[in-house]
């Protein structure tokens, strides 16, 4: 007998001898029990041997494991066919092509047995779009729908150099570069797919997303509202104006559209999710709640609902809820990104009923699976902190300022989040001189640019870069930024931009915006972390999910900060959320008197203040300052042992 491996129990399915394979796959199970291409393997060599049962078996534990995988479910499906059983084959189908949409066979499955109008179109749209694909493309998708980006990426690649011009060959290596975070250059391909193939539906799409995450609203809304001209009567081009109407502040409209596509099909529990989100931008609690909670009626699974109604942090959840959360987030099928949402908003329900233990028990198997899903390197951040420190020296820092842009109409708000840093926002935004804005990405593309696109591992360009720009250079960035922000501007001299992240590049911002103010603001440490610890953050906050992970970068952050006061003394204020809390009319006062403007009774009356607020701190931010969140973390003292040792 051959040594069991995956290659040889692969080729003995191919050859068709499935008991030699089923044979192969059991004994690399009793090594190894976990081995997922082991069970997809006994699993298909099960079903041709018409033991129906244990291909089940197989496939359960299969989905245990990768909850994600779409040939798991795509073979579930053809032996609940071979059993006649067509509503659960159905059913599987469907879910093997929201996990991989490469899948044919699952496609031809479900127009094989959908009753449902709007599936079969679907079916049929997709069954024609990869008929046109080359079978190295297929592959492709299929790698990418499997988190295999690597391979994609190698194949995709190779496959261009023969076709360089193959458009859908260019968008799928742009949503490769979309996975691995680097938007820039997802955005750059996508625009050159859209200059060969205008008319491309699936181009125009993923288009308008990537202008969206770059958060290039104004553009997005432009290309959508285009793209809804030319299909006036399409559902998913409608939603995606709606989507980018809600982003460029025209929340009515929005609305309206919203509540039209509402409906349209009352079973979609995206679009009600979505006014939720609007919903809770402009204040409307109440509103927000209901549109959650249809989207829940509509699928009683949705786990991004309950997480959008605890992260109202207003919202107590009912004990019928919390039983349904507990059951769904126990089901094989559930995927891991809905296991996390699940047990972040199940942490938040036990915490609002004060059973402490369970909360905790929630909060941390939700951080534990969200930390297997990203690609996060305290060591990389750590060495990325450690370059800013070398190389602006005091003396360099001075040099670089000299040559920016002199500007003073930017007002830096950062550290790390859950510090205050929403609530010194609306302070300042309730100014008549002063605009409210967003995080804003402009310095961190900057610093991507900068880095010429290298991996996390390769030599950093940036910030040695820096000193390599001319005086000219330096200044043009400092422009750019003042340009590039303008659309998210009211017409009041300053603005905010509130990206905590740039704490790390304070250096790039006083050389290309000398005149710039920077507040950074600061919480309790341990109150600090567990906070960030307990929030899901939708993107940009890796280091949040371990208590090791935060606490290095908390003193990254301490040690980073105390660098850049050195370098640039008296020109960053910093901003205690416990003193703001206690002593908050004349902290209020301090903050003005360091932005050299006059404070204004309505800086102190900043919960009344009317404007769309989009951070986890919306509702508290619309109430005035209390002390409910300055030692929330005392109620989890008897499980943060680890976490005080880590900052001790």
């Amino acid at each position: 007998m051959h040594t069991a491996n995956i290659s040889t129990i692969q080729r003995y399915v191919q050859q068709g001898q499935f008991k030699s394979a089923l044979e192969l796959a059991q004994q690399l199970l009793v090594q190894h029990s976990d081995n997922s291409d082991a069970l997809y393997l006994a699993a298909v060599s099960c079903r041709y041997l018409t033991d129906y049962e244990q291909a089940i078996s197989y496939l359960e534990r299969l989905i245990m494991l990768s909850p994600g995988y779409g040939r798991g479910y795509q073979e579930l499906a053809h032996v609940y066919r071979a059993l006649n059983d067509q509503q659960k084959a159905l059913e599987y189908y469907l879910k093997a092509v929201k996990c991989n949409p490469s899948l044919y066979a699952s496609w031809l499955g479900v127009k094989e047995f959908s009753q449902d109008q709007e599936q079969l179109s679907t079916a049929t749209n997709n069954l024609d779009y990869l008929k046109t694909l080359p079978k190295e493309l297929i592959s492709v998708s299929s790698f990418i729908a499997e988190d295999k980006l690597d391979k994609a990426e190698k194949l995709c690649r190779h496959f261009l150099m023969k076709q360089p011009k193959h458009v859908e060959a260019m968008r799928l290596l742009a949503k490769i570069a979309e996975q691995h975070h680097v938007l820039d250059d997802a955005e750059f391909l996508l625009k050159t797919c859209y200059q060969l193939a205008p008319n491309n539906r699936w181009v125009q799409f993923d288009y308008i997303n990537v202008l969206h995450r770059r958060q290039k609203f104004e553009l997005a809304y432009q290309k959508a509202l285009a793209l809804s001209e030319s299909l006036p009567d399409d559902y998913t081009s409608l939603l995606t104006l709606a989507n980018q109407e809600a982003a460029i502040g025209q929340y009515d409209s929005a609305l309206e559209h919203y509540q039209y596509l509402m409906a349209q099909d009352r079973k979609n529990p995206v679009v009600p999710l979505l006014m939720g989100h609007v919903y809770k931008t402009i204040g409307d609690q109440g509103k927000a709640i209901d549109s959650y909670l249809a989207a829940i009626t509509a699928d009683n699974g949705l786990a991004d609902a309950y997480w959008s109604l605890a992260n109202l942090k207003t919202y107590s959840f009912v004990p019928e809820m919390i039983e349904k959360m507990q059951h769904v987030v126990k089901q094989p099928a559930v995927t891991q990104d809905d296991q996390v949402q699940l047990h972040f908003a199940l942490g938040k329900a036990f915490e609002n009923l004060k059973q402490f233990e369970q909360s905790f028990f929630h909060y941390q198997q939700g951080n534990t699976i969200k930390r297997q899903l990203i690609n996060y390197d305290a060591g990389v951040m750590k060495h990325n902190f450690d370059l800013q420190q070398a190389f602006f020296s005091a003396e360099r820092a001075q040099k670089l300022k000299a040559s920016g842009h002199k500007a003073n109409d930017a007002i830096f708000i950062l550290g790390l989040p859950r510090t205050g840093s929403t609530l010194v926002e609306q302070i300042l935004s309730s100014h008549s001189q002063i605009d409210g804005t967003l995080e804003l990405p402009q310095i961190l593309s900057y610093v991507q640019e900068l880095n010429g696109r290298k991996f996390k591992h390769s030599d950093a360009r940036y910030p040695k870069i820096l000193a390599e720009l001319s005086e000219k250079d330096i200044a043009d960035f400092g422009a750019r930024y003042l340009a590039e922000t303008q659309v998210y501007r009211q017409g009041a001299p300053y603005f905010i931009d509130k990206m905590p992240n740039n704490f790390r590049h304070i250096g790039l911002i006083k050389s290309i915006l000398p005149n710039a103010k920077i507040i950074d603001t600061r919480r309790e440490p341990l109150s600090c972390c567990f906070s960030v610890f307990k929030q899901l953050f939708a993107e940009g906050q890796e280091f949040s999910y371990s208590f090791a992970d935060i606490a290095a970068y908390y003193q990254g952050y301490q040690s980073l900060m105390e660098h850049w006061h050195q370098v640039y003394p008296g020109e960053i204020f910093t901003v205690n959320y416990e003193t703001l809390v206690a002593e908050s009319e004349q902290t209020i006062r301090d903050i003005f008197t360091y932005l050299e403007l006059p404070v204004e009774a309505s800086c102190f009356e900043f919960y009344k203040t009317d404007r769309a607020v989009r951070t986890a701190s919306s509702e508290q931010v619309r109430q005035p300052i209390n002390r409910k969140g300055l030692e929330q973390w005392q109620h989890f003292a008897p499980y943060l042992d680890e976490l005080k040792a880590l900052l001790a």
